[in-house]
């Protein structure tokens, strides 16, 4: 089975072609630092080939939802220590994924203030979690260029606060409408700077966070995660195809060790007039590093996926958040557990530490 092979990742030898997705879990205390039981989850995974974090707050003002992790003081990265830590000693290899909300975010969670996205367009179609309920968006304020330039360092400085836990490297988090995100997308940037207008001054943020992030830790230990089609957070472009294929033309010329490809998914469907092509065969043969595909993969899926050899690693999100011991049921064939969608986000130790192991 090509999912259990060994495969090299930068200067990473991963155990099998497995990766756990980053999931947001919303199990940080109030100052964003894991406690004893983040330690326990991600422990219990070790078996995944690779695992990425949730995603982790770069800074209090890319704060977006509460009870979310940070690694920008030292409290939060001495607490994701002991996750490393305890990954390492069980055979595990963690790359922490990095977060700036942008405009997903609300200033009842931000000490008043309002969130800063590339133009101050709010999302619209859908509500936004706080810690007193579900809440329409905020118009988010137009982010400056000394702004820009204060996010790019800040990403630099959480990669290099990464690499201070423990983590075996960053993944930027360019998917799922956040502020990466925001900067490609047309619905949420219509600035008239040079981060704005045409393809590449869209993309320029982008790059330049990935530059920071190569010269912050070195390129064998960064990634992207990206999403073509995936329009949620608002998120929708006049060219999604011109878009990808110069940022990926563009992505290829750095020393970078992988890009995450996530697939569309079925819960949030693209426009109409969007491509149907299958993401990883349009934008995965334009890939020139190691590329692991993501969304809605089971065992089947999967190792077809690897099997027509454009992708290298396949990444799982609640397939891993409900079977823990994941490889070991795909290599027998065995029955999985059911994922409880109802504690997904926030809770204790119910639906984070309490599936099932097989032996169990």
């Amino acid at each position: 089975m090509k999912l259990l092979e060994k495969i090299q990742l930068g200067n990473l030898t991963l155990k099998n072609r497995m990766a756990m997705s980053a999931m947001t879990r919303s199990r940080a205390d109030i100052n964003g630092v894991v406690g004893d039981i983040t330690v326990q989850y991600y422990t219990q995974r070790v078996s995944a080939g690779l695992i990425f974090t949730e995603a982790i707050r770069i800074s209090e003002e890319a704060t977006g939802s509460p009870l979310t992790p940070g690694i920008y003081t030292n409290e939060q990265i001495e607490a994701w220590k002991k996750v490393t830590k305890s990954v390492h000693e069980n055979g595990g290899i963690i790359i922490a994924q990095l977060w700036h909300t942008g405009r997903a975010g609300h200033s009842i969670d931000r000490n008043g203030k309002l969130p800063l996205a590339p133009s101050a367009i709010p999302i619209k179609g859908m509500q936004h979690f706080t810690s007193q309920g579900m809440k329409e968006y905020e118009t988010p304020q137009e982010i400056t260029l000394e702004e820009i330039k204060q996010t790019i360092s800040d990403y630099g400085q959480a990669a290099k606060n990464a690499i201070a836990a423990g983590f075996d490297g960053v993944e930027l988090h360019a998917a799922n409408g956040y502020l990466p995100n925001q900067f490609l997308a047309e619905s949420a940037n219509q600035r008239t700077d040079e981060y704005g207008g045409s393809i590449p001054n869209k993309a320029r943020f982008v790059l330049e966070v990935m530059q920071e992030l190569i010269d912050a830790v070195g390129g064998d230990k960064v990634g992207i995660k990206i999403s073509v089609y995936h329009p949620y957070g608002d998120m929708f472009y006049d060219d999604p195809v011109g878009t990808y294929n110069y940022l990926i033309d563009e992505l290829n010329t750095l020393d970078i060790a992988f890009v995450e490809l996530m697939k569309k998914n079925p819960f949030f469907p693209p426009p109409a007039q969007y491509p149907t092509d299958d993401e990883v065969e349009l934008y995965g043969k334009r890939i020139k590093q190691t590329l692991i595909a993501n969304t809605g993969y089971d065992k089947a899926s999967a190792e077809a996926e690897l099997e027509k050899g454009i992708a290298n690693i396949i990444s799982f999100g609640t397939l891993f958040l409900a079977n823990p011991d994941l490889p070991k049921r795909f290599e027998l064939d065995a029955e999985l557990n059911e994922p409880d969608r109802a504690t997904m986000f926030g809770g204790g130790e119910q639906g984070y530490i309490d599936y099932p192991f097989l032996e169990e």
